[in-house]
């Protein structure tokens, strides 16, 4: 059979297993905002709190040159992979809303079911992340008060647990996020600024800092393979079509037009942030900044809470793919305020991320989910399938060099892939084996 080919030249033959896909219809509102809210959600995922974190997992395990060259070319190409999963939103002819939709499009119905494993992998490992931070914003602000360690960081990551639900429950799909865009934005702004300016602070008063690569040789090694995923993390959402989902046509070129500027203006309160707070206090930089700080109690209590409303928001950006699947299998639609709906988010957002939150304090190591899901998820959704894809989809279009060029990204993510897993399994064992379950970190 023959399906529309968005460029020129003769169409493109798709199999029976191809076309019969079924794409559901989403309960979720969809080319509805702008550019510029979209580039604000992706913003908030590349500045949400985990940026509090890249000083101590990027920086320390890789050094001044590695971290500062690895940063600015793992941006360069997560702005090259994303702008070839756009600009195949509307391959063939018709919209792709998800990530499994346009794999299962160019595949067929075995790729349909392998992403989708993969995507919800991602986000849940994301979401886990988030859940973490939070609690750690918490507890930040517990300890600042209190010295007496009644309150562990499982406590806190279950209130934060209880808030991310009361706030799912609340919103029923994303681009109803609309104004707490802007709160998001605020607190990043918030935490950000204090960071910078107090670890500057540090920085200028206190000794020669050691900025050697911690660990044994072994150690080294594999903190450097997983510092490599965390790099790719930083910047890839893992659900690029779903976002792209929600502009308004001309979707690619408004999509495209987000992308640009969250690899641009977007990046660099993260940047700055990550060196700043890596220069002030060196190999012993704290994974959640904040805690490596020191100034005005009020000063670190305002960036904790900003960092924890933050994630709140951030968290419910990345679980927004869960959210819709559930909404669609079970047609939730109408007002989001109806008895129905709030009862069914209740059961089905709060069961998520009951979940959800056990797994964060059941193991609270962030630098170490980072990794995981860097090399698990990340890798193949935004690198490895994203190359492919396009390979695949504009084979007849690419010249001998460009085809090589994409077969030689696939080889090189998906070898990364691998290493990447192997340390960062190798890091969550160390650590299991060093502290208890649901330790108090």
């Amino acid at each position: 059979m023959e399906a529309p080919n968005d460029d020129s030249g003769p169409p493109r033959v798709y199999s029976e297993e191809q076309l019969a896909v079924e794409v559901p219809e989403t309960a979720h509102q969809i080319s509805h905002d702008s550019w510029f809210q979209v580039g604000f959600v992706l913003t908030t995922g590349i500045n949400s709190s985990y940026v509090l974190g890249y000083s101590g997992t990027i920086m320390v395990p890789l050094g001044w040159i590695a971290g500062v060259v690895g940063l600015i070319a793992a941006t360069a190409i997560s702005l090259y992979a994303n702008s070839l999963i756009a600009k195949l939103h509307e391959f063939g002819g018709k919209r792709h809303i998800r990530y499994r939709d346009l794999a299962g499009f160019i595949y067929g119905r075995k790729a349909y079911s392998l992403t989708w494993g993969l995507q919800y992998v991602n986000l849940f490992m994301i979401n886990i992340g988030y859940i973490i931070l939070a609690g750690q914003s918490l507890k930040a602000v517990y300890v600042l008060f209190r010295d007496d360690n009644d309150m562990k960081l499982p406590y806190f990551i279950a209130i934060s647990g209880v808030v991310c639900a009361m706030f799912a429950i609340g919103i029923p799909h994303l681009s109803a996020l609309r104004i707490w865009l802007g709160f998001s934005t605020f607190f990043s702004l918030v935490y950000i600024v204090i960071a910078i300016a107090l670890s500057a602070k540090d920085g200028i008063e206190a000794p020669t800092r050691d900025y050697n690569i911690p660990g044994t040789t072994a150690g080294k090694i594999f903190s450097t393979i997983g510092a490599a995923a965390n790099l790719v993390f930083a910047f890839n959402t893992g659900m690029l079509p779903e976002i792209q989902a929600t502009v308004r046509p001309p979707v690619v070129k408004n999509m495209m037009k987000a992308l640009y500027f969250q690899f641009t203006v977007g990046v660099l309160p993260m940047y700055a942030v990550t060196f700043i707070g890596y220069w002030a206090y060196g190999s012993v930089t704290s994974t959640f900044l904040l805690n490596s700080m020191n100034g005005p109690v009020w000063v670190l209590t305002l960036a904790s809470i900003a960092s924890f409303l933050q994630t709140v928001i951030a968290l419910h950006i990345f679980a927004s793919p869960m959210y819709e699947y559930m909404d669609t299998r079970y047609g939730i639609k109408g007002s989001p305020l109806a008895f129905q709906n709030l009862s069914f988010r209740f059961m089905v957002r709060g069961g998520y991320l009951a979940t959800t939150t056990f797994v964060a304090a059941l193991l609270p190591f962030l630098g170490d989910f980072m990794s995981l899901t860097g090399a698990v998820s990340t890798f193949p959704l935004t690198f490895i399938l994203a190359n492919h894809m396009y390979l695949v989809a504009k084979n007849n279009k690419l010249t001998s060099a460009q085809k090589s060029w994409h077969w030689l990204n696939v080889c090189f993510f998906g070898f990364m892939s691998l290493i990447s897993a192997v340390a960062a399994l190798r890091l969550i064992a160390v650590h299991s084996n060093t502290y208890n379950l649901f330790a108090d970190l």
